[in-house]
């Protein structure tokens, strides 16, 4: 699972928080976030013992779930399926952050905060048709950091769906890893809840290979501070890479995604679709990055973010970043920001429904739209009902 080979990345990662310090609103990617929030997510005790997630739905069917919480052993009485093994700590020790040097995150500030907290990593290679994989993470009060090495082999092919569970004060601190061979797809979903006073920091880091196709589906809910932030790299183009993402805040929360998309070579494509959704006195915070070098020649790039203000006092702030220095291409970005409109409200009143119940009807259709392209994994956690009952007041 780990054990001393991450003596010195705990150690790498003590050192650097200790050298950076608490990121400040003067570098550029932490302007706009609430570094006292930050401040009180650094302080947090580790988490101790083995927390139990309580009562979860039952897995679907063909479903292999595992729990992480960051102190107990998620494979502990499992049996892999054929294709899914368990990294050879040598293999282990050679691939371990290798994604995250790739994408230009392995020295961010929360991906550090990981790496001087976490004490285990669940680390598996895929080959072939490989069946559903569930990942459930949890924690308790204080601070629980989990971190996933994923390796596809050429051709593989992996439903991935990750839910993260936020009760009371916890607080999580994840980082997936994933490198994608060639023609090798992975459709992966998370599903991120919380209740109470619940913090996120995820970093999510995928390397890409040629004719490989990756879809990252995110639903972010309820967390009182959270902070994503998918990082793609095609490392030779010729590779596909779909983003949806669904963020809702409410009240006082505030949060944020920061994706960052790289095309390290030509005819790379990307579709990408981000939503925020806020209400109360909350913050959402969209930003987009596309690095599109000489090299990626007749990359094929779209990005629409998409976002519904709820409330006279909620604030979003959305930024599209294209950096393209090739001449042969196609890059497309549009940013909207807007209310539930009022022409959709009279049509649904005019026909008899309550003016409650009409809004909620189409903000139904505004998250099922990301909803929807959740892998087949979510639907015993009803991701739709989950994410209404929360934005309930």
């Amino acid at each position: 699972m780990a054990g001393s080979l991450l003596t010195p990345v705990q150690q790498r990662g003590r050192e650097a928080l200790e050298r950076l310090g608490l990121p400040t609103r003067r570098e550029e990617s932490w302007r706009l976030t609430d570094l006292g929030r930050l401040q009180r997510f650094a302080d947090l005790p580790i988490a101790s013992g083995a927390v139990h997630p309580g009562e979860l739905p039952p897995a679907a069917s063909g479903v292999l779930r595992l729990v992480l919480d960051g102190v107990a052993d998620p494979l502990a009485d499992v049996t892999l399926p054929s294709g899914l093994s368990v990294l050879e700590p040598i293999e282990l020790e050679q691939a371990l952050g290798h994604t995250l040097d790739r994408c230009g995150c392995a020295d961010a500030w929360p991906v550090e905060l990981n790496h001087a907290s976490c004490h285990q990593v669940l680390a598996l290679r895929g080959r072939g048709e490989l069946p559903p994989l569930e990942l459930v993470i949890c924690g308790g009060t204080g601070l629980s950091t989990t971190r996933v090495l994923l390796l596809l082999e050429e051709s593989a092919h992996l439903d991935l769906f990750q839910v993260v569970l936020g009760t009371g004060a916890s607080a999580h601190s994840h980082v997936l890893e994933a490198h994608l061979g060639q023609d090798a797809r992975l459709n992966h979903g998370c599903l991120a809840t919380a209740t109470g006073e619940s913090s996120l920091l995820a970093h999510v880091a995928v390397e890409q290979e040629p004719r490989s196709h990756y879809a990252f589906t995110s639903v972010v809910q309820g967390w009182s501070f959270g902070r994503l932030e998918p990082r793609v790299v095609q490392v030779d183009g010729q590779a596909r890479t779909e983003l949806r993402g669904l963020a809702i805040s409410a009240a006082e929360q505030q949060m944020a995604t920061h994706s960052a998309v790289r095309f390290d070579g030509p005819d790379g494509e990307l579709d990408q679709l981000q939503k925020c959704l806020a209400s109360g006195r909350s913050h959402a915070i969209f930003n987009g990055a596309i690095q599109v070098p000489r090299d990626a020649q007749r990359t094929n790039a779209a990005q629409l973010s998409r976002n519904l203000l709820l409330s006279e006092r909620a604030r979003i702030d959305t930024k599209p970043e294209l950096e393209i220095i090739a001449d042969d291409v196609r890059c497309a970005h549009g940013a909207t920001v807007s209310q539930l409109q009022d022409d959709e409200l009279f049509y649904l009143r005019s026909r008899g429904i309550s003016a409650d119940a009409a809004a909620s009807l189409l903000l139904r259709g505004v998250c099922q739209e990301v909803i929807d392209q959740l892998p087949d994994a979510a639907l015993p956690w009803s991701p739709l009902q989950r994410v209404m009952e929360g934005m309930s007041p």
